[in-house]
């Protein structure tokens, strides 16, 4: 990509209050070291200037604390790193110390962090994330007895897109989905909704993802900035991460560099009429602005005036995970779950009634 010498465009003060968001919203419970850093750098001139350099339109304390974590990675050598558990395996406790050595890093390699800073994007590659997807293409299957076509936008190394090929254990329970893989995500299930989970795995016809940036995991340099981009105490999520990379190669699947909003109509309208397109899409509406959010909707709702198509997202009204099902022209929307951004855990909110709703719009009797 090439490098924005305009930088963010947004004013320091907005830049710290999403230091301090992401502190309270994103790490609180899930990471201390990236909770007090936060909100530090929410109060330091001079690395809220330096973030003024980012890519516009990526969320800026994960691009920076991406950067810095992928230059520890990298062998950068520095005190800093000895409060990472991913660089030190007896890694320090956090203290009053820690901040200190974060502005010195920050200063010591400031060229690089720029560089860094406006050519990187902050990507998903949270496969835990299909533990919340697999009991909704479940019932997709299961209602409309459609072979599926996977359209992800956002879609980074394709991870997402093999969620067939996995195994998840829900609570504990016995093991559901692909349960013959060696890869097994957990998650639990909170509050009082449950989807069914031990549905049978819906055949997948074609496998087709977006990105500005398709990451070759075969490219050491690429899956490095993927593996920055995972907090440094989610152990457990780098394992993940690692076991999923294995997987790539093993079903087809076309990966697509450019704008997803942009190239999904064209695209979709070639897909097989006897397919139920399921277009998807976890925590990259974040990352756009309101006008795109809106034109990616029109783009569905084009698509749906000549086919049936499912649109299952997060991060554009809210934060829930939402499912949009037409067929035959008209439109019903449903709240499908809360979720965890790492996907740890999700809450069910779709109720029977409404279910029954959807298995009438998408059996058409």
């Amino acid at each position: 990509m090439q490098a924005n010498e305009g930088g963010s465009t947004l004013p320091t003060d907005q830049i710290a209050q999403a230091f301090i968001k992401f502190a309270a919203n994103e790490c609180r419970g899930s990471s201390t070291l990236y909770e007090l850093l936060s909100n530090e750098v929410a109060t330091d001139v001079s690395i809220l200037t330096l973030c003024e350099r980012a890519n516009p339109g990526q969320p800026i304390p994960n691009l920076l604390f991406g950067a810095v974590h992928y230059l520890l990675l990298s062998g950068h050598q520095h005190r800093l790193g000895d409060y990472y558990p991913s660089v030190s395996n007896e890694a320090k406790e956090v203290d009053q110390e820690l901040f200190p050595s974060f502005q010195q890093f920050c200063a010591t390699y400031e060229t690089e962090l720029v560089a860094l800073l406006q050519t990187r994007l902050v990507q998903t590659n949270e496969v835990r994330r299909c533990a919340y997807l697999y009991p909704v293409f479940g019932m997709i299957y299961e209602h409309s007895k459609h072979t599926l076509a996977l359209v992800e936008i956002g879609t980074s190394a394709g991870l997402q897109l093999l969620w067939d090929q996995y195994s998840y254990r829900y609570d504990n329970n016995e093991p559901v989905g692909n349960v013959t893989s060696s890869f097994e995500i957990t998650a639990e299930v909170i509050g009082e909704g449950r989807p069914r989970l031990n549905l049978p795995l819906p055949p997948v016809r074609e496998r087709i993802g977006f990105d500005l940036n398709i990451v070759e995991l075969t490219d050491a340099d690429e899956q490095l900035w993927l593996k920055a981009l995972i907090w440094p105490e989610h152990v457990a999520r780098l394992e993940l991460f690692e076991q999923a990379s294995a997987l790539i190669g093993s079903q087809p699947m076309e990966l697509i560099q450019g704008d997803g909003v942009r190239l999904l109509k064209p695209r979709v309208d070639s897909i097989d009429r006897d397919t139920i397109v399921c277009i998807f899409h976890t925590h990259v509406a974040n990352q756009m602005s309101l006008e795109t959010k809106y034109e990616l909707l029109h783009q569905v709702d084009l698509i749906g005036e000549n086919r049936d198509v499912c649109h299952i997202y997060n991060n554009v009204q809210d934060k829930l995970l939402h499912l949009d099902f037409i067929t035959d022209g008209r439109k019903s929307e449903f709240v499908l779950a809360e979720t965890d951004g790492h996907g740890r855990w999700f809450n069910w909110l779709l109720s029977p009634e409404a279910e029954e709703k959807l298995k009438r719009r998408l059996g058409k009797p």
